[in-house]
């Protein structure tokens, strides 16, 4: 019936449980020969698949073994950037030619393959995992893993040792070159500073010698020295005063005393009583306007001193003594007087001449006294005016340098602008020369430290493994997935086939094409010889296949246990 029905083409019904099960037997072959050839061909793959181990190793980033908060890094570049920074010099196409060479990696590919394609591989193999954070109590650790992937697991150890090994000392010769190189410019920046501080000095120095005394910050100074020679002035202009005041009074005395001597020692002059008595009058007269004089003096004097003033002390006391002369002379003229009454009645009398004076012992000591109190006055005389000249010199010296201070304070605004910006370029120069000393002082600490080993650091926290097992290739997961292939591809072409052949292949099609009851089939009779020749052929051909498939299974198990292993 099937035979009969190849060509008839009918409306596919709905399959149930019993019809999926008829379609397997049907197409077993079609679904078991894909499945067993993608076992097969998966085994192969996966025992020929030349084994990858991968090493790992691990480094922690050590922190500086000196606080920062006493010595600040001259690196301040993040880890992450750092190492993503050192990966790339250390995975550039010199290096990585240097490390194939010496431990003579990728032989095969070398002898196929550029060389620019065989550094790309080495790359590729080359894992850098991420910067991850680590706390050993309260301080922060960075870590990060390196791999490197190759077929020989010893060598494999050892690159990976090799690149952890120039991880280390590109780190410290980064950041020892960094440092430097921080320590050189700032070294080269505080010479530039102290220079340009020099050169500002030097031009304040010039300035201050070319207006000494012109300065604006001199002109205190100068006000204060222009208010003492005023002073100074002004004493010397009262000492002069009182000098002349004291001389006048000298002077006075002076003639007082010499009329005293003389009217002592020389007689009588032979004239009348009257001219005596009028010659005293007139004296008294003087001395009147000479008390006058003085009183006036005296009363100037008071209105600027104390009376505990010895200018006012000696006022006083040459008004008592011009005083005192006064009532001296006021007394010998009423001597004079009676003398003169006395001349008159004698010549009356007698008519005789006067007789020379003859001194007492009194008068003569009275007169040597005189005579010394004379000497004195005119000594002090001298004095008052070599007192005088000096004070009148000194007037002198300090009005001419009243003038020079004068000029020199009328020229201080003028220089004013210039000095002050000089002023603000040295402030401003030495806040730099300050700042940069204080960063290169911290700079060529932060490179010792560097140099001493003492600053950040890579440490080996896991030293590269020697894989034990291969990471790649997954053989068993391959296997699985190369068999899943190969059935569901089986499955695929049994689909099809079912899909194509539209002959009806039971009772339920025939009743669905027919529309009518089946009252019973007939099974289809073939040749007992033909059935089983078919039937040998086809467990003939399996057998092969399947012998074949272990074969070469077999021989690519025993490949990779024999031939690779060792």
């Amino acid at each position: 019936m099937q035979g009969g029905n190849q060509g008839l083409s009918i409306t596919r019904r709905p399959l149930d449980v019993e019809d999926y099960i008829d379609i397997v037997r049907r197409h077993k072959a079609w679904i078991l020969g894909p499945a067993f050839a993608g076992l097969v061909i998966a085994v192969v793959v996966a025992f020929l698949w030349p084994d990858t181990y991968v090493s790992y190793a691990s480094l922690r980033v050590e922190p500086q073994k000196v606080p920062e908060k006493f010595v600040q890094s001259n690196v301040n570049v993040e880890m992450a950037a750092r190492i993503q920074s050192m990966a790339e010099r250390i995975r550039s196409r010199p290096v990585l030619i240097n490390i194939i060479q010496s431990y003579d990696l990728y032989p095969r590919e070398r002898k196929s393959m550029p060389i620019e394609d065989v550094v790309e591989e080495m790359r590729k193999n080359i894992g850098i995992g991420q910067v991850t954070s680590q706390f050993r109590g309260s301080t922060r650790l960075s870590a990060f893993q390196i791999s490197f992937t190759y077929e020989n697991r010893y060598i494999a150890q050892k690159v990976c040792s090799e690149i952890v090994s120039r991880f280390i000392d590109e780190n410290i010769r980064e950041r020892a070159n960094q440092s430097v190189a921080t320590t050189d410019f700032l070294r080269e920046q505080y010479d530039a500073a102290r220079k340009e501080l020099e050169e500002i000095e030097a031009k304040i120095v010039q300035f201050r010698a070319a207006n000494a005394g012109r300065l604006p910050e001199q002109l205190q100074a100068n006000l204060q020295q222009l208010s003492a020679l005023e002073n100074r002035i002004n004493v010397l202009q009262n000492s002069i005063s009182r000098a002349g005041q004291d001389k006048l009074v000298l002077e006075t005395q002076l003639r007082s005393l010499k009329e005293q001597a003389k009217f002592l020692a020389e007689p009588p002059p032979p004239v009348t009583q009257a001219s005596t008595v009028s010659a005293l009058s007139q004296k008294i007269q003087q001395l009147d306007r000479e008390i006058e004089r003085a009183e006036l003096s005296l009363s100037g004097i008071r209105e600027r001193y104390t009376a505990a003033h010895p200018d006012v002390q000696r006022s006083e006391q040459a008004l008592a003594w011009l005083r005192r002369q006064r009532e001296a002379l006021a007394r010998q003229e009423e001597l004079s007087r009676e003398a003169a009454l006395k001349e008159i009645e004698s010549r009356a009398q007698g008519g005789a001449a006067p007789a020379p004076r003859l001194l007492t012992p009194a008068q003569k000591k009275e007169l040597q006294d005189l005579q010394g109190r004379i000497e004195q006055i005119e000594l002090a005389i001298r004095a008052k005016d070599l007192e005088s000249e000096r004070a009148d010199k000194e007037i002198k010296d300090s009005e001419r340098q009243l003038k020079v201070l004068q000029a020199r304070i009328e020229a201080s605004p003028l220089n004013e602008p210039e000095y002050q910006q000089l002023l603000r370029e040295r402030e401003a120069a030495k806040e730099r020369y300050t700042d940069m000393q204080r960063k290169k002082s911290q700079s060529e600490t932060a490179t010792l430290i560097e140099d001493r080993r003492q600053g950040e650091n890579l440490e080996l926290l896991d030293p590269p493994t020697l894989p034990q097992t291969p990471t790649y290739p997954k053989r068993w997961l391959i296997i699985g997935v190369g068999s899943v292939l190969g059935l569901i591809g089986g499955l695929f072409l049994a689909g099809a086939r079912e899909v194509k052949d539209t002959s009806l292949k039971n009772l339920k099609d025939v009743r669905t094409y027919a529309q009518f009851s089946i009252l019973g089939s007939i099974p289809l009779l073939e040749n007992d010889v033909l059935v089983r020749r078919r039937r040998r052929i086809m467990w003939l051909a399996w057998t092969t296949a399947v012998l074949f498939g272990m074969a070469i299974m077999g021989a690519s198990v025993y490949y990779y246990y024999t031939v690779t292993k060792t």
